[in-house]
């Protein structure tokens, strides 16, 4: 089953992103049909980097690749360039989506509903990893976290390996 990943590099996610990358780098090697995207303000596609063997080498071509790293964090924007760029041509034959984000938007969610529902209906399976969920009485209190929470499958915590 193919499966597509859309990962938040932010600022707010900055602590997670070594461990999601090298995560992300495992999962691109033992499979072959997965795609990863990393976002902050803009989209990019890490696929092809990420496929190196040798992990450093692959995260450092990541590093040369990605524009904003650290930054702030654009969620409906850069799920609607996902939908309308890449949605048709990676999530054939019922591909599954992980969505890594903390649901920190810095346009407060504006539009993310409409594009997490579009999105939705374009794959198999929505999962939603968010790292804020290991705080004990962890509520969607975010905008963005609100406005995708309705659109995903599985809403599970990420914040270390066993997680």
């Amino acid at each position: 089953m193919p499966l597509v990943v859309l990962c938040d590099i932010s600022g707010s996610m900055q602590a997670y992103t070594r461990m999601f990358l090298h995560f992300l780098h495992a999962i691109t090697n033992d499979r072959d049909r997965v795609q990863v995207f990393l976002f902050g303000t803009r989209l990019t596609n890490v696929t092809r980097p990420l496929r190196h063997r040798d992990v450093d080498l692959a995260l450092r071509q990541v590093s040369a690749t990605v524009a904003d790293w650290s930054g702030g964090t654009r969620i409906a924007a850069t799920l609607a360039e996902f939908n309308l760029r890449w949605s048709r041509r990676v999530l054939g034959q019922n591909a599954s989506v992980l969505l890594i984000t903390d649901g920190l938007d810095r346009d407060a969610g504006t539009g993310l509903s409409v594009q997490a529902e579009r999105l939705r209906k374009s794959c198999r399976s929505l999962m939603w990893l968010n790292p804020l969920l290991r705080f004990e009485g962890f509520e969607p209190r975010a905008a963005g976290v609100r406005a995708l929470l309705p659109h995903v499958d599985h809403f599970l915590p990420a914040h270390n390996v066993d997680s």
